[in-house]
């Protein structure tokens, strides 16, 4: 028994070492250096000299700063609820679907979420542009006047938004459907011999079972858009990224343009803590609430 028990462990320890070692490589050390870096005055590539917390003591008063964390929760904020709600509308109505018209729309709903970003963002140009987007010809046959949105300070986050949500909620549509399909279609028959209705079946039947995924879903969502940078930073091209920060898109300036790489690493430890407390919280609060369904 002990010699089985040692091989199990050797055994066990072969398989999980290539997994751990690329897991130290690619992040653990990668987070240590960011931690230590953000003690010091480094430029992008060489070292600098230690600082302490100077790099945090300047954020608080760095109005850039303040203008990237504020964008990001804005930006949360119109992305994570309601995309989760159009998420779980349109999965939804695809499942009272069968067949091959399921899968049709099914695909035309996941089809955004598996193109890349570069492509996103030419797709949404065409539409949103000044001079020749179809929104801006579909303004002009309505008789109202153009709107430069990318360019404007405030049509800039609601419409990159509405891309993000777009453009992601394939996935979470898929893992939607996937919990409704996981819930027993007895119950359903039950709720209807008991003559309840559509809002009292959702209500007393799917949105309680469905809560496990939402949870899933919501915590995705929130961890993925604080972490927003790609179509921030490519919409905001020609128009105004200054005012247009977020947090990812402020590291990045600090690091690439600016050349002052403890001050961005600064900034992704305080972004790296805000995901995982973020994160962390609103799961236990979600299952919390879960448990009183």
């Amino acid at each position: 028994m002990l010699t089985n028990r040692r091989k199990d462990a050797w055994i066990a320890a072969v398989l999980v070492a290539p997994f751990l070692a690329i897991y130290l490589l690619v992040f653990v050390y990668p987070t240590i250096q960011m931690v230590m870096t953000s003690f010091t005055d480094a430029p992008l590539i060489g070292d600098g000299a230690f600082v302490g917390t100077e790099n945090y003591e300047r954020l608080p008063s760095d109005p850039r700063f303040r203008t990237a964390a504020w964008n990001t929760a804005y930006f949360v904020a119109l992305t994570v609820i309601p995309g989760t709600i159009v998420a779980l509308a349109i999965a939804l109505g695809v499942s009272r679907l069968a067949g091959r018209m399921q899968a049709a729309i099914l695909a035309l709903f996941f089809l955004p979420y598996i193109l890349p970003v570069s492509v996103v963002y030419l797709i949404w140009d065409w539409v949103l542009n000044f001079q020749f987007g179809i929104l801006m010809h579909l303004f002009d046959l309505l008789g109202i006047d153009r709107v430069p949105i990318t360019k404007s300070r405030d049509w800039f986050m609601p419409a990159v938004a509405v891309v993000t949500i777009w453009w992601t909620s394939g996935f979470s549509i898929l893992l939607f459907l996937a919990g409704l399909r996981s819930i027993p279609p007895e119950i359903y028959e039950a709720a209807e011999l008991d003559n309840a209705g559509r809002w009292t079946t959702f209500r007393r039947i799917t949105w309680p079972l469905l809560w496990p995924v939402t949870s899933l879903v919501f915590t995705i969502s929130l961890i993925s858009q604080l972490k927003i940078f790609d179509q921030v930073y490519l919409f905001s091209q020609g128009g105004r990224p200054n005012d247009n920060l977020v947090l990812v898109y402020y590291i990045f300036q600090r690091a690439f343009q600016q050349n002052q790489s403890g001050r961005a690493a600064a900034v992704a430890v305080v972004l790296f803590i805000l995901v995982i407390v973020v994160s962390v919280l609103q799961f236990q609060l979600l299952r919390l609430a879960g448990g009183r369904k």
